[in-house]
């Protein structure tokens, strides 16, 4: 396979300003910005995820991408084996003709889902991989899995190239968000780029006859030990800044990983008064419609990225 003509929009990363940490890092040069991410394809696992929302996994899941570090560092995150920018991680590279060929050898299993999580750093990478996957005859549906620490001029980027957007939106407390994530402005810049987001999608999911996303938007949101009333602001802005019908995932897979086992709040599970609470806003402000986690399922969302599949036993 000849990649070299799919590779132009790597120039970007010349003067990195993909997301709102702008630290404008010469990538290309192998200058490392906040996410200390240079301008190879940094991809921890491709692998089979039966453990999304049911019309993205559908009957057979979804061939998720699943890139290191993060533009965010959440103190918290189950995904912290790739996502910690403390570990270089030069053995996660990937040749673009591996990447491809481990696309399509999953795609050639009947699954036409394909997940991009945490891709807010890697934007460039994953237009060249929908590009070459295009060019070989493949049309999967495109998911842009989000912390939404994003930049609105990146989203747009993406418009009439992503089908599905399936953002978290983690915060609307700066205090919160720069304690737990780096980013005392996340609240403002997640809240811009849901709307861009909403702006493109809407509120309706568009399902295929097997009931599978063909087109949507479906916000996540994991509530965290101690910050219930976070999490009914987060409710709040939604409702009434973007739609009460849009599609929710309330999740309360929350568990302290041993990075916060001494932390004053995170180091405990949420109680079942606390996502009682948040559930019981969902219904005074009519959203019906999207998923409610069973409360144990912290119990079973522990990825292990040291596996060739993180998500299998």
């Amino acid at each position: 396979m000849n990649v070299d003509s799919f590779l132009y929009p790597l120039q970007e990363l010349e003067d990195c300003a993909l997301c709102p940490r702008k630290c404008h890092a010469d990538r290309i040069a192998g200058k490392l910005g906040y996410c200390k991410s240079d301008a190879s394809f940094n991809i921890a696992s491709i692998c089979i995820h039966r453990g999304e929302e049911p019309v993205i996994s559908g009957p057979n899941g979804i061939c998720n991408i699943f890139f290191t570090n993060c533009n965010l560092q959440c103190i918290y995150c189950q995904n912290h084996q790739i996502s910690d920018t403390h570990v270089c991680r030069t053995s996660s590279r990937m040749e673009l003709e591996k990447v491809i060929r481990k696309i399509t050898s999953i795609l050639d299993t009947g699954i036409n889902m394909v997940g991009f999580v945490s891709p807010s750093h890697f934007i460039p990478q994953m237009k060249i991989i929908i590009n070459v996957v295009h060019s070989l005859g493949y049309f999967p549906k495109w998911v842009y899995n989000t912390n939404s620490y994003d930049s609105v001029e990146t989203l747009k980027s993406l418009e009439g190239i992503m089908d599905v957007y399936l953002p978290d939106f983690k915060y609307l407390d700066p205090i919160l968000s720069q304690t737990c994530s780096d980013a005392a402005n996340y609240p403002e810049y997640a809240a811009i780029a849901l709307k861009e987001m909403y702006r493109q999608k809407g509120s309706a999911l568009h399902l295929s006859h097997e009931n599978t996303i063909e087109s949507g938007i479906i916000i996540r949101h994991l509530v965290l030990p101690g910050a219930v009333m976070n999490s009914i602001k987060i409710l709040r802005f939604i409702a009434q800044e973007l739609s009460s019908k849009i599609f929710m995932s309330m999740m309360s897979q929350y568990y302290p990983t041993r990075k916060v086992n001494s932390h004053h709040f995170l180091n405990r599970k949420i109680s079942k008064l606390e996502y009682q609470q948040v559930l019981d806003e969902m219904e005074n402000l009519e959203m019906y419609n999207g998923w409610v986690q069973e409360f144990d399922s912290n119990e079973y969302y522990r990825p292990d990225f040291n596996k060739s599949n993180p998500f299998e036993e």
